[in-house]
């Protein structure tokens, strides 16, 4: 697993803790990487309840983000973003790098995310550093009811050693 995040090149970007002064930043992003968006009251509570929230920056501009909550020496990933505009570049991969590394500062012996089944990439990445799938959250995610009859579309828990 550190070996595939390790022999990624070092992006030229920056990584910083996130601060309620970047939320405008990230809700220009958040809605058009998601259908279903987090709110700006969902990112200013992860702050507030001091989840660890790090801003990825590119020339002084915010490109992405990721949060993540502790419990015990669990590590879950709630949030892992990067703008439209700067995917496929090894971005996500760089920002999920260092949020296992916050996870292991923190003593974490697990991490855990959810992610919707239809965001391969997502999953792809995550199994490329080694997440395995745990098992299957039903009707987890809001979803169109077009696509889903039931208007929620499930989620996959996956989990990482670490």
């Amino acid at each position: 697993m550190s070996a595939m995040l390790q022999s990624q090149p070092q992006p030229s970007v920056t990584l910083r803790p996130m601060q309620q002064s970047d939320l405008d930043a990230i809700m220009q992003i958040e809605p058009q990487i998601y259908p279903y968006p987090w709110s700006r009251g969902n990112f200013s509570d992860s702050l507030n309840s001091g989840y660890s929230a790090w801003v990825m920056q590119a020339q002084e501009k915010i490109i992405g983000y990721a949060l993540l909550m502790m419990v015990l020496d669990e590590a879950h990933l709630l949030n892992l973003s990067v703008a439209k505009s700067h995917q496929k570049m090894g971005l996500g991969r760089y920002l999920l790098a260092h949020m296992i590394s916050v996870a292991k500062k923190y003593k974490a012996a697990n991490m855990f995310l959810e992610v919707r089944p239809s965001n391969v990439s997502a999953i792809a990445l995550y199994e490329s550093v080694g997440f395995n799938e745990m098992a299957i959250r039903r009707g987890y995610y809001p979803a169109d009811p077009k696509q889903f009859k039931s208007g929620r579309e499930d989620a996959v828990l996956m989990g990482l050693a670490i």
